[in-house]
């Protein structure tokens, strides 16, 4: 644990100084999905998934407090082949199809429909920096990407996180995340609006 943290030196502090600690359940990582199923079992799991916090496995959870990240974001994986069964997949393997990812007051939560896996964790933002933590994929392990908002769409580059051997980086830098937030107010009233496909 204690390698770890040295790992990350200066930004350990920035994240202690902005998190206090609270304990919370652990959860189930995958839930197999039913095809005839798919869409009602995909908003039923991630319903779940927001229902649930994370645990801290290695830092105390921050408070919930809302940050400039905040939102539902989606991006599409333009992948051609079929997905190989497989028993246990390779966490954050970035399979073809929709994924989501849910960032809300300190936790962060991905989903991929198709195949119904899923996970969560804590975040920090630090000015440009966002800190991932508490991830049961890489328990002690600490993901730190660079972030910003453009044109509506959520773009991280990876500074350091070797989580799930590279996977995590991987998928959450290779195609910008799509904003499921309404663009105005009379946007959200109405509910018309050009959303981004899996935005449900």
């Amino acid at each position: 644990m204690n390698s770890g943290l040295s790992r990350i030196g200066p930004v350990t502090s920035i994240f202690c100084l902005l998190i206090a600690g609270s304990f919370v359940p652990s959860f189930a990582q995958q839930i197999p999905l039913s095809p005839h199923r798919q869409g009602l079992a995909s908003r039923d799991a991630w319903s779940e998934l927001l229902a649930r916090e994370p645990y801290p496995f290695t830092l105390p959870l921050p408070l919930p407090r809302t940050t400039p990240v905040d939102g539902t974001y989606v991006k599409f994986e333009p992948k051609e082949e079929p997905r190989v069964p497989c028993r246990r997949c390779p966490d954050y393997a970035p399979e073809g199809g929709i994924w989501k990812l849910g960032l809300s007051k300190g936790v962060f939560r991905i989903f991929h429909p198709t195949s119904g896996w899923k996970d969560m964790g804590s975040f920090v933002v630090a000015e440009d920096k966002l800190i991932l933590a508490n991830d049961p994929v890489c328990q002690e392990t600490f993901g730190i990407y660079r972030w910003r908002l453009e044109d509506r769409t959520f773009i991280l580059e990876v500074i350091e996180d070797s989580c799930a051997i590279g996977l995590r980086a991987m998928n959450l830098t290779n195609f910008p995340w799509l904003s499921c937030q309404p663009p105005n107010i009379e946007a959200a009233t109405t509910d018309h609006w050009p959303k981004p496909r899996g935005c449900d």
